[in-house]
């Protein structure tokens, strides 16, 4: 497997992709004028044409036959073209001492902190492929393509993860709120806000903070938690350095979870090495690997040793990177559990 950049020539593969996603990626219609747009302008992001506020680092996973088989991406920056939304979770205490009440009453509050922030998203994987070490490779090697090209991304990262809903897609914190305001199915909402129209939040929802007592105890028990097929992701970004910071998403209350970028692991612990090719060994550990390219970049996650300053791979991986002997890379173990 490799993460590449996506190409004009992925449209159907990504077509197909986007038709087995159902609910809880919006970011990937499955309409192909929309999905052409966006490869497009990923296409000239990485050839450096756009603006960080506008860059959309798309990126695909394929298989050694060339089937590409999950996406993801990173955005330069959000919030610096238009709104970016979420509630910051926030406290109101209420006290009497004549009347002996002490009441403290969590209230949420429409915010646009986030702005300016790079963000990890639109992450796919197709479910014939959720084994091995698919996931964490499509999900990490944005970050290590965060770390060999920093200046491109914000000083934080952040990440919205999939709040709680059932298993028709209906979220308990939408129907206790957004529901009132809009007048139309979370679906829809959700769709609205991934294809890029997101003026009607500021249009529809009130601006004064929100007494999370008015939610329904099934609404309020949503805020900050994440729906169970994303529990394993949230994990992992933890392991990274991420955590919740107290911000929620408008629609289904999931938690947007942050991290200062110089200390997301991947980056912080990446180091570049000269290639060598060779036998890396049995017990050799896993290791996520960066040509160092842009346009053409390739990341793979593969056994390799460090050896007198050069890291050791079999010819597969060498030839999966499109690298030969002698060229610099850079790497990371792919787990905190490991090291090179």
């Amino acid at each position: 497997m490799i993460v590449r950049p996506v190409r004009s020539a992925d449209l159907p593969a990504l077509l197909e992709l986007a038709r087995s996603t159902g609910a809880g990626l919006t970011t990937l219609p499955a309409n192909e004028e929309r999905l052409a747009h966006r490869v497009g302008w990923a296409e000239k992001t990485f050839r450096g044409e756009v603006e960080r506020a506008d860059a959309d680092y798309l990126f695909v996973l394929e298989d050694d036959d060339g089937k590409v088989v999950g996406i993801s991406a990173v955005a330069g920056a959000v919030g610096l073209r238009e709104p970016w939304y979420n509630y910051r979770v926030g406290l109101v205490v209420s006290a009497s001492q004549e009347l002996k009440i002490h009441r403290e009453v969590p209230t949420l509050f429409l915010a646009n902190d986030l702005t300016g922030n790079s963000e990890l998203c639109s992450l796919f994987l197709h479910g014939d492929h959720r084994s091995g070490l698919n996931g964490r490779l499509l999900s990490k090697a944005r970050m290590l393509f965060i770390a060999e090209f920093r200046q491109l991304f914000g000083d934080k990262v952040i990440a919205e993860m999939r709040g709680m809903s059932d298993a028709n897609g209906r979220s308990p914190f939408w129907e206790s709120l957004g529901r009132h305001f809009f007048k139309m199915e979370f679906s829809q909402a959700d769709y609205l806000t991934g294809v890029g129209n997101k003026a009607f939040i500021a249009e529809l929802m009130p601006k004064f903070p929100l007494y999370t007592c008015f939610l329904s105890e099934e609404a309020r028990n949503t805020i900050g938690r994440v729906h169970p097929d994303t529990e394993p992701a949230l994990a992992m970004l933890k392991g990274e350095g991420f955590s919740y910071q107290g911000y929620v998403d408008i629609f289904d209350a999931g938690p947007a979870i942050e991290v200062e970028t110089d200390k997301i692991r991947a980056v912080r612990d990446s180091q570049t090495l000269i290639l060598a090719v060779g036998t890396p060994g049995d017990d050799a550990p896993t290791v996520l690997i960066h040509n160092r390219k842009r346009e053409d970049c390739r990341i793979a996650a593969a056994p390799a040793r460090m050896a007198a300053g050069t890291l050791v791979v079999d010819a597969q991986v060498a030839k999966r990177l499109q690298l030969r002997a002698g060229d610099r890379v850079r790497a990371v173990a792919l787990s905190a559990k490991e090291s090179m």
